[in-house]
């Protein structure tokens, strides 16, 4: 362990945005024959769009993707410090939301906080799985599960004491909701599309 100083928070920061903001869903479909992904369903380049265009295929190696993108940079710099590695998955979140490539016009970010979760402090996935599940089962659709499995991390970072991840957790969470405007929109109006509903 080593104390965290600004070159390696800094480091720390653009190794992570970087590989945040690879945007793996407009270079799967690219890949994958299907186009510009951005042209497609919600016009997201996330894992939810990419199954949209019905190749489970595609969609499954942008989950991935999604996911690996927060993963590993907090990998690389977890061992330097609890500080680092919070730094480095919260770029990786924010550059998949905001990519420089795409005009910051990214992602909503929930796979990604899921790989964040994953590097960072993987108990807290439990936490995250059960809660949507439970909420996606309960009410079909999916954004309202994604929002309260968000909510509920951070809380339980609290309880069990997690103080870092409770602070990243929880400034990832604001920056979901504030992506998820326009679902929260349409879940107060009642238009929100539901799990395995015909569009």
């Amino acid at each position: 362990m080593t104390e965290a100083g600004a070159p390696l928070l800094f480091l720390a920061a653009l190794i992570g945005y970087l590989s945040g903001s690879v945007p793996y869903g407009l270079a799967f479909a690219k890949l994958f024959g299907l186009g510009d992904i951005r042209k497609i369903g919600s016009g997201n380049i996330g894992a939810t769009n990419a199954l949209r265009t019905g190749n489970k295929k595609m969609a499954a190696a942008t989950l991935a993707g999604d996911v690996l993108k927060g993963t590993v940079p907090i990998l690389v710099f977890l061992p330097f410090g609890l500080i680092p590695g919070a730094v480095a998955g919260f770029a990786a979140f924010c550059g998949h939301l905001f990519p420089i490539w795409l005009r910051f016009k990214g992602g909503k970010g929930v796979a990604t906080y899921l790989g964040v979760l994953l590097g960072f402090a993987p108990s807290l996935v439990l936490v995250f799985a059960l809660c949507w599940l439970l909420v996606a089962w309960a009410s079909r659709y999916s954004s309202l599960a994604a929002l309260t499995a968000t909510l509920a991390v951070p809380l339980a970072a609290w309880i069990f004491g997690y103080e870092v991840a409770a602070i990243l957790t929880a400034a990832m969470t604001v920056l979901v909701y504030l992506k998820h405007h326009g679902n929260i929109r349409r879940l107060v109006a009642g238009t929100e599309g539901r799990i395995g509903a015909k569009s």
